[in-house]
């Protein structure tokens, strides 16, 4: 890669982060979500700029906490139902604004049981989502730039299906071994690494893939960094 170039696409997906407000005391905030008769949740996580946590293990449907200076930057959580479907949103404030003394930090548990379909919209920073241990319908990644680290080893319930649109930065996939792979992989104006799979007929598989009971589908679309899918 051409360091201009990145620069260049740093600077336009980052021009949100510019020091514009002023930062002030760590404020600390947890929030829970009580488990309903919601048969399948959407869940949506939109950080424009900070260091998102995701795991499993909540006896809630979510708990979470959130650690920022700067007080426009209070996430906002919400959630509705409509008796079969949840839909559970947590987002940074639109045009937040900060500079390298912002501190901004998602801690968020899932539930386990629930069937889940999991959407992250990242801005700048670090995401780290170990997901693996959740009842997963489907996963999506937008990225921005930064690191983003996707762990999804485990003992999947059921097929499911993961989109990445790569940003600027690196990303890491874990899949897990016993579960059957069919990625298609495309690069941007950067790398796609990939260790465990084979390649045949245009698309990356493993060689549990033809008598596994459960299969994950990926669709990654590169964009200027690096991908790494790892199924070892």
């Amino acid at each position: 890669m051409k360091p201009a170039l990145v620069a260049a696409a740093a600077f336009l997906l980052a021009g949100c982060v510019v020091d514009m407000e002023r930062t002030g005391p760590e404020e600390h905030e947890t929030k829970s979500i009580d488990l309903d008769k919601s048969e399948m949740v959407r869940v949506d996580l939109k950080m424009g700029a900070g260091e998102l946590n995701v795991n499993g293990g909540s006896s809630k449907l979510m708990d979470a906490d959130f650690t920022y200076n700067v007080a426009s930057w209070k996430p906002q959580v919400t959630y509705t139902s409509s008796g079969f479907r949840g839909n559970l949103t947590i987002e940074q404030p639109a045009h937040s604004h900060g500079g390298s003394r912002a501190h901004y930090r998602w801690e968020v548990r899932l539930n386990d049981q629930v069937p889940m379909d999991v959407h992250a919209e990242l801005g700048a920073g670090k995401a780290t989502m170990n997901l693996g241990s959740l009842d997963l319908r489907s996963v999506r990644v937008d990225m921005g730039v930064g690191e983003m680290r996707l762990d999804l080893t485990g003992k999947p319930m059921r097929d499911y299906t993961v989109n990445i649109n790569g940003g600027v930065g690196h990303a890491m996939v874990f899949l897990p071994r016993d579960a059957g792979i069919v990625a298609n992989a495309s690069g941007g104006i950067g790398n796609i690494s990939v260790r465990g799979l084979e390649k045949r007929g245009g698309q990356w598989i493993n060689p549990a893939h033809e008598n596994a009971p459960v299969t994950i589908h990926l669709d990654i679309q590169g964009g200027i960094g690096q991908i790494e899918l790892v199924a070892e």
